[in-house]
């Protein structure tokens, strides 16, 4: 069997190496420099940032089995159980930051950056992607996990039958400033606040969760700030993202910084299967819409369609 997957995020990384071990042909691409997804860390000079998907936690056997690897080979640690208290949940996190486990999920895989994706067809007895420079990948099968209305375009002309229900959902997006300071953050021995205001979702300071060798501070805008300033410049928007920042800054001045957007943060909607098949089961989409907006939802989603086309 040969398959092509479009995005490599946890899902598109772990659907692949499903199918690797399945024995399938598997090739990747993402219109990235690199894998992960939102599973994204950045180097400011000396500071070290995850700027999309800051933690985890686990809830299904799947995942725990991922996650108990990881654990074993010290690519995870857990972080804290709560961060107004302990809930008894561990939120766990990458000492070599976020993006190393989507390096983890692809060794050994074939996966191809940047390449961009512009068109899946089903093709006699298969289903082929195009891509931007007209290259056709040929195979039996894809699966799509970019967010969903990346998916439709990709499929739009393509004579199959949509449910469009499953592409109705939006996406909420997300601002995230990224400090270096010059001395730790005033944020409490956990170093990080769940939604501390109607405008910040999540602030943290990557140094105190063991990422950063020097304060590093992360904030993610709550998502309708996030949309009342999409269009701001860069300029105004590290300001505004600054006053945010203000109260968790403390004493510390900020040294460098930089701005991030995610356009598709976060499903609005989830739809209720783990991923979706076309009736003739060449296409299937996955991701965090599928089997929820988080890492664990996305690594189990890609279980899912790795197990869908191997039947």
């Amino acid at each position: 069997m040969r398959i092509t997957i479009i995005g490599a995020g946890v899902s598109g990384l772990v659907a692949g190496r499903r199918l690797v071990d399945a024995g399938a042909t598997v090739i990747i691409v993402d219109k990235g420099r690199s894998v992960g997804g939102r599973l994204a860390t950045r180097r400011i000079g000396g500071a070290t940032f995850d700027h999309g998907a800051q933690f985890f936690t686990v809830r299904t056997p799947a995942f725990q089995a991922q996650v108990d690897d990881w654990v074993e080979r010290g690519l995870v640690e857990v972080w804290t159980h709560g961060f107004a208290g302990d809930d008894g949940h561990p939120r766990y996190a990458a000492p070599g930051g976020m993006n190393s486990l989507a390096k983890d999920l692809a060794t050994g895989l074939d996966v191809r950056c940047p390449v961009m994706a512009f068109a899946v067809r089903p093709s006699e007895g298969g289903c082929d992607v195009v891509l931007d420079d007209a290259t056709v990948i040929a195979g039996d099968a894809v699966v799509v996990t970019t967010p969903l209305p990346q998916a439709f375009s990709l499929m739009a002309d393509a004579p199959i039958e949509i449910d469009r229900d499953v592409f109705h959902a939006d996406y909420d997006r997300t601002i995230a400033l990224l400090a270096v300071l010059d001395r730790p953050a005033d944020l409490g021995s956990v170093g990080a606040r769940q939604a501390p205001s109607d405008d910040v979702a999540f602030v943290a300071d990557n140094q105190r969760k063991g990422v950063s060798e020097v304060p590093a501070l992360t904030l993610h805008a709550a998502p309708e700030w996030s949309l009342a300033h999409w269009d701001d410049d860069i300029e105004a928007l590290a300001i505004g993202l600054e006053a945010l920042a203000a109260p968790f800054v403390g004493e510390a001045e900020i040294v460098e910084r930089q701005v991030k957007k995610w356009r598709f943060a976060t499903p609005q909607r989830v739809w209720p299967e783990p991923c979706w098949t076309t009736l003739d089961g060449r296409i299937v989409l996955a991701g965090d819409a599928f089997a929820g907006p988080k890492v664990e939802g996305a690594h189990n989603s890609g279980l899912a369609a790795a197990h869908a086309l191997l039947g």
